[in-house]
């Protein structure tokens, strides 16, 4: 079990010295390239008495890209902006979090998706208590998973896509009929493999 202190300054203690030392390549559902559209997005801890989670949304159906499909706060890099910047004002837009109200700890490896975004997911810690207003143009709704059930490999099922360029293996998680897959779950893997590094010895399972 992960023994992430559930006080907003140790448990950033604890995040930073592991995302610091657990360095990935970056991965995704195609080979990663400078080519790709600069992309960042939150993957937000919310640090509960009783267990820390993580925030998700889901996207309304009537969007032209990624309708329904269930993904953490974030968007496109505007110019000269940093991933934790863009993720942050992504987060405010889309879920109404302000940004004073998450505390950025560090980057995973950057995740590239099949529509040739280069994403950074920035890792931050929020405490309870906070208040939703969602984008009603974007987001149908926003729900938390607990770390515990995303840091079990056992709840990851292998999905394979014949790609143009090559075979490609992501992931899918099923939290009470919700289905998490795609690059969200693929980044899911990568917080796995970083917070528990010790599951890098067994990539092949």
């Amino acid at each position: 079990m992960l023994p992430l202190p559930l006080d907003l300054n140790s448990a950033h203690s604890w995040l930073a010295q592991r995302l610091d030392a657990v360095k990935l390549a970056p991965t995704g559902d195609v080979v990663p390239s400078e080519e790709a559209t600069p992309a960042a997005v939150l993957v937000p801890i919310v640090l509960h008495a009783n267990g820390p989670t993580v925030l998700f949304t889901k996207r309304t159906e009537k969007l032209t890209k990624h309708a329904g499909q269930i993904s953490f706060p974030g968007g496109r890099m505007e110019l000269d902006e940093t991933p934790e910047q863009a993720a942050l004002r992504e987060t405010e837009e889309e879920v109404g979090i302000a940004a004073n109200l998450v505390t950025p700890v560090g980057r995973l490896a950057q995740y590239v998706t099949i529509s040739r975004y280069r994403v950074t997911p920035v890792v931050g810690l929020l405490k309870p208590g906070f208040e939703l207003v969602l984008q009603e143009d974007e987001v149908a709704e926003a729900f938390e998973v607990p770390l515990a059930f995303l840091l079990d490999r056992r709840n990851f099922t292998d999905k394979v896509f014949n790609l143009p360029e090559r075979r490609a293996v992501t992931y899918a998680l099923n939290w009470q009929g919700k289905i998490i897959w795609g690059a969200t779950a693929g980044m899911l893997m990568t917080l796995y493999h970083t917070l528990l590094p010790e599951s890098n010895l067994q990539k092949a399972d």
